[in-house]
């Protein structure tokens, strides 16, 4: 919990009603000096019979003086009249509706200028020099301020993870903005267009753009492929590949069998592996898995001095026929959308076209490029492939990173995962998460909720890759209670001070003391949480408080005029973009 941020209160009404009170006497004293000062300037009346308008009152009110007429009575109205309009126009200002959100009023606890230090334009782009960042980009913007109206950014060596409720703005004011920004390489996932349509002309300005579409969602053809066995090198990478499969192979929530689920990811695992040193397509892995008899992958794993794992699919054969049967089952159903050849001509070779692109990895990570990848979720989704391309291009970046100076990218590269618990289920993710910002490669994972998260990488997990992030965004529509209410605890208290006055009288006379005391609130409930509106997210920094934050949508940007270009040359002419997811 953040420490306590101490404000001040309203006090009673008493103090207020005698400072009026003294301010009404004065501006009725100096009205009527100035009125009497001015009539014998210009009509030469007779002059105040004191310096002091206070003391001119006192002796109008008491006779001792005498009152004014003529031309001052007219410069006394005068007076009076523009005296009443200022407090009118005064009252108007102060009574005027305050324009922002009513969570804005709770921006003034959080961070102020100084502990958003770090994160400002000026701090962020500090750090990319301490980094030895080739670019002018200072950083990932995130929004600005409410409190200060300062810009917030997130540093090249910070890794983002954002929890936005459908239809709130994550798209136009997270994801649009972080690619355009992009100095470098940028890898993008999600299940829809809208991204690519509006980013794909300026990319395409920055470098070399691929769209992988295996299930046509932008409708682009496959003019590339990508072989995922060119990633699978070593029992480590078919490890690793297998696991990415083997996240698809079961509904999310499911519960996992203890001995057919492991048992068949390293089937499946030996079967990728066998593959690669074949130089067979990834559909042999589905054939292979089709036919329990088949000891084509033994022969191959042994030819290329594999024993072990060739000893393991051997013995899988040799297993009694439910035992290996549901041990092949299981692998097969990890690489089931490999069945449809609308998905697989994105990932394997065409005999009528050997001069179509392949997609390296390593080129990309070198480059300054974009990378597409799209799947839908659900049932035959090209989840699989389009997580497994991801991982391939950042272990290929991260690679890169290694032998460049500081272990870091020299030009950082951005990764949007939107989507990510749908079309980008990486197991592996919250162990690296850290790892990669130190890299000079700046992920950013878009989730619709928390339990999207729970489902993906289970209460531990989804824990550890919203701790390992140094940028936590929190953009609304959320009803999680809990999860809204660990925000609340992070987001800390405040103590207003309430005043109060005690009035005594008696035996004529009269005393009053006033006496102040404070008490602990929370800054935000989970009300204002849950109805936080739209254009406001908040953001919760590493070594800073929390911060709310206006967002800053591609529309209000520098790159409007690009996205509406873009969008007119890709997005369908008889669609809207969805500008509001």
């Amino acid at each position: 919990m953040s420490a306590p941020r101490r404000r001040s209160g309203p006090p009673d009404i008493v103090p207020y009603v005698v400072l009026a009170g003294l301010g009404l006497l004065v501006a009725i004293a100096v009205s009527l000096w100035g009125s009497v000062k001015l009539s014998h300037a210009v009509a030469d009346g007779p002059a105040p019979t004191s310096g002091n308008p206070v003391t001119f009152l006192l002796l109008t009110v008491t006779g001792r003086a005498p009152l004014p007429a003529g031309s001052a009575l007219v410069f006394l109205a005068v007076e009076f009249v523009l005296l009443a309009a200022a407090a009118f126009a005064v009252f108007r200002l102060v009574r005027r509706p305050r324009r922002g959100s009513r969570v804005d009023v709770a921006a003034r606890h959080m961070a102020n200028r100084a502990d958003l230090q770090a994160f400002s334009r000026e701090g962020a782009a500090a750090t990319a020099r301490r980094l030895g960042a080739r670019t002018e980009s200072p950083g990932v913007l995130i929004g600005r301020a409410v409190s200060t109206g300062q810009e917030v950014y997130g540093s090249f060596e910070d890794m983002h993870v954002d929890i936005w409720g459908p239809r709130t703005g994550k798209t136009t004011s997270r994801a649009i903005p972080a690619i355009l920004d992009a100095p470098g390489a940028v890898l993008v996932t999600s299940n829809k267009r809208d991204v690519v349509d509006a980013t794909r002309l300026p990319r395409e300005q920055a470098g070399d753009v691929w769209v992988f579409d295996p299930q046509q969602i932008v409708g682009e053809s496959p003019d590339w492929w990508w072989n995922p066995l060119s990633y699978v090198v070593d029992v480590d990478t078919a490890t690793r590949l297998a696991a990415v499969f083997s996240a698809y192979g079961r509904d999310p929530g499911a519960k996992t069998d203890s001995y057919f689920d492991p048992e068949g990811e390293a089937l499946l695992a030996w079967m990728l592996l066998a593959a690669s040193e074949g130089g067979e397509p990834i559909t042999t892995v589905y054939r292979w898995l089709s036919d329990v008899t088949d000891a084509t992958p033994v022969d191959i794993l042994s030819g290329a001095g594999h024993e072990l794992p060739a000893e393991h699919v051997q013995g899988v054969i040799n297993y009694p026929d439910k035992q290996r049967g549901g041990i092949y089952g299981t692998a097969r159903k990890s690489v089931g959308c490999l069945v449809n050849p609308a998905v697989t001509r994105w990932v394997t070779p065409d005999p009528s076209r050997p001069d179509r692109p392949q997609f390296d990895p390593e080129a990309f990570a070198r480059g300054g490029g974009t990378l597409y990848s799209l799947s839908r979720e659900g049932r035959g989704t090209a989840g699989p492939l389009v997580t497994g391309l991801t991982v391939a291009t950042i272990e290929a970046a991260e690679a890169q990173a290694t032998t460049s100076p500081a272990g870091r990218l020299p030009v950082p590269m951005i990764g949007v995962l939107d989507e990510a618990a749908n079309v980008c289920r990486w197991r592996d993710l919250p162990d690296l998460y850290s790892h990669y910002g130190s890299r000079g490669i700046v992920l950013m994972t878009i989730l619709q909720s928390w339990a999207q998260g729970v489902e993906v990488w289970g209460e531990h997990g989804i824990a550890k890759l919203w701790s390992s992030a140094n940028i936590r965004v929190y953009g609304g529509g959320v009803s999680d209670s809990k999860f809204l209410g660990d925000l609340v605890q992070f987001i800390g208290e405040y103590e207003p001070v309430t005043y109060s006055t005690t009035v005594q009288s008696g035996r004529g006379q009269h005393s009053h003391s006033t006496s102040a005391s404070t008490k602990a609130e929370k800054i935000l409930d989970v009300a204002d949480l849950f109805a936080m509106p739209r254009g406001r997210a908040l953001v919760l920094p590493s070594g800073a408080p929390p911060v709310l934050v206006k967002t800053l949508p591609w529309q209000a940007g520098p790159h409007a005029d690009t996205v509406n270009a873009s969008l007119a040359r890709y997005a369908p002419s008889d669609d809207t973009p969805e500008a509001s997811s």
